[in-house]
């Protein structure tokens, strides 16, 4: 007979005492979620409560609620340094994006650099090797659809971010169906988070109208025809269903192959022409033709 009584099952993260955490507030901004999203997933993974979290980091359960929501003052890096170690999280990606948060979030540079000062340096943890290998594979198609709709500085801060991020879901990537798929996903929520929005739709950047057509226009009349065209394309464009959006920029603007977007988007090739099919459709049904002048030039 033993001595002591069996130890209790651990209680499931569905089951633990206590109220149940609420959502992220929808006042936190693109940057803040970018990092909170992941700490949360694995919070609520780990089969801790929010009072035996609370005890770890030495930060009461109220405050670590508000944290966990978005809600109250920003989080200074020495709790989230914290949350990192209690929580085995790599700790220069959440660093890299807690301060790009606290930009968003109108902190100075001078409260940032405090903040990193207090604490020990956050390690530089090396990404596992089939991150590394994907970011290779991948890191400049991503570029050329980012610059689509942002400019060179908000492009590589939104292609480095996604593989910050993708980093902290990366065991989260390899068990899902594909993680080409996952990864397209984290990029283009990234991306369209940093792009100017126009009545709830994506406005296209400078580098849309970087085209083979108006490369070839001379006259100054032709050419600004030629610009109003593209304008009311890109207009009609950006109300396109995402994968339809995706897969037009994909093929027409970055002037990638079929199968070159199957592999990027992990969709058969057949999905990607049935994109680009209804895709093509609509457009012709909602731009009217050229005038009968344009298209039987003398």
């Amino acid at each position: 007979m033993p001595t002591e009584p069996p130890a209790p099952p651990p209680v499931p993260a569905s089951l633990r005492p206590g109220r149940k955490l609420g959502p992220i507030v929808e006042s936190a901004g693109s940057a803040h979620r970018a990092w909170l999203e992941p700490v949360r997933s694995k919070y609520l993974g780990s089969g801790l409560t929010l009072n035996e979290l609370s005890l770890r980091i030495r930060l009461s359960k109220s405050k670590l609620s508000e944290l966990l929501r978005g809600t109250g003052l920003y989080p200074r890096w020495e709790i989230i340094l914290s949350l990192s170690v209690e929580l085995n999280m790599p700790q220069w990606p959440l660093h890299r994006l807690w301060r790009q948060a606290a930009v968003e979030a109108h902190k100075s540079r001078e409260w940032i650099n405090r903040c990193i000062r207090r604490t020990a340096t956050a390690s530089h943890d090396e990404p596992p090797l089939p991150h590394r290998a994907f970011r290779e594979l991948v890191e400049g198609d991503y570029t050329l659809y980012a610059q689509v709709f942002l400019e060179d500085p908000q492009r590589d801060s939104a292609v480095s971010d996604t593989f910050d991020i993708l980093w902290l879901w990366w065991k989260d990537a390899l068990a899902s169906a594909d993680t080409r798929r996952f990864a397209w996903r984290v990029l283009r929520a990234t991306v369209m988070a940093r792009t100017p929005h126009f009545d709830g739709w994506p406005e296209f950047g400078i580098a849309a109208f970087d085209t083979v057509v108006l490369h070839r226009l001379t006259e100054p009349g032709e050419l600004m025809n030629q610009v109003a065209e593209s304008l009311e394309l890109f207009k009609a464009m950006s109300r396109l269903p995402d994968n339809q959006l995706d897969v037009m920029v994909l093929r027409h603007q970055c002037g990638f192959s079929v199968d070159r977007v199957s592999a990027l988007l992990g969709v058969p090739p057949a999905t990607v022409r049935s994109d680009e099919r209804h895709a093509v459709h609509y457009l012709e049904s909602v731009i009217p033709p050229p005038p009968e002048a344009e298209r039987n030039p003398a």
